[in-house]
Parts: C-alpha cells; sequence; structure tokens
C-alpha cells in the first residue's frame, strides 16, 4: 500500500514538472523597459509586429522586428518557442500582446508598412487577414516555410545590422 501511494505521488510531480515546462514556453509580453535582443532598441518605441524566442529556461529574448527573430537562426528558435503578434488583432502603431506561434502565423513580405527599421514583414493569425493587408499595403502572403526559406534566399538583414557581434 506504501509502494501505491509513492508512486501515486511521484506521478503526481512528474505531471506537475511537465506542466511547468509547459507554462515556461508560454508567450511573455515586454515591459516598458524592454529591448531589443540584438540592438538594443526599445520595444515599446516602434510600430509593427514584434517577435520573441522564449528559451526552455525560462529567459525571453524580444526582437523589433521580424527579419531580426529570423536572424536568430533555426537554432535559436528551436531551443523553446517563438511568437509574433497578430497584426490582425494588435494596433499596428502600438502592438501589444495577441502573441501567436510563428510557426503558425502567415507573414505578408514586401509591403509598404513600416516597422523599426522602414519596411517590415506583417505577421497574422489568419490567411484571410494576412490578405487582405497585402492587398492594401502590398507584398505577398507566406507561411513560416516559406518566410524563412525566403529570407534566406535574398540574405535579408536587419536595416541596422551594423551592431558589433561582441555586444552580444
Amino acid at each position: 500500500m506504501k509502494f501505491k501511494h509513492t508512486a501515486i505521488i511521484a506521478a503526481l510531480l512528474l505531471l506537475a514538472a511537465c506542466g511547468e515546462a509547459a507554462r515556461s514556453l508560454a508567450a511573455g509580453e515586454p515591459g516598458d523597459d524592454a529591448v531589443c535582443a540584438l540592438d538594443g532598441m526599445s520595444i515599446k518605441d516602434y510600430p509593427g509586429p514584434k517577435g520573441q524566442i522564449v528559451f526552455k529556461d525560462g529567459r525571453i529574448d524580444f526582437f523589433c522586428t521580424l527579419a531580426e527573430l529570423f536572424e536568430r537562426g533555426e537554432g535559436a528558435l528551436a531551443a523553446g518557442a517563438s511568437y509574433v503578434q497578430d497584426m490582425g488583432q494588435a494596433d499596428w502603431d502600438k502592438p501589444r500582446g495577441n502573441w501567436i506561434a510563428a510557426s503558425s502565423a502567415f507573414y505578408v513580405v514586401g509591403s509598404r508598412a513600416q516597422g523599426a527599421m522602414g519596411p517590415t514583414i506583417g505577421t497574422f493569425a489568419l490567411q484571410q487577414d494576412a490578405q487582405a493587408f497585402a492587398e492594401r499595403e502590398g507584398g505577398r502572403v507566406l507561411d513560416y516555410s516559406q518566410v524563412q526559406t525566403a529570407l534566406r534566399a535574398s540574405n535579408a538583414k536587419p536595416a541596422h545590422d551594423t551592431h558589433d557581434d561582441s555586444m552580444r
């Protein structure tokens, strides 16, 4: 009987640990003092969607542009969970909340819409929202695998990519 209780307690502890790990990979909301992990620019001071990587240790890197999120590379993106903002719901000029998994988003590349570094990538939970944005602002709609391939093919770098790598 004692063994049975011990086994139940152990199972409950394991389940609690799994739940804690899943919670630690949830999107975070950047505070007013949050800065971009690549260049130190303020997250809240610029329009357009932001990105974030939540690492398995709970640390969060925020990015002021989506090009910077993807610049971190697939290794960093695989280190935890990555999120972008659903601009079908968020205010473009002052985006807050509305985080969605980067892998499920639809991306509009090549639009006229301005972000932290000039024209930026738009992100949307719904394909029809992305299509409506592309019709209004220009650009083309891509899914997660397509946007990664398109950015690699174009060797896209953020417009300010003159940072000193020793600062990372």
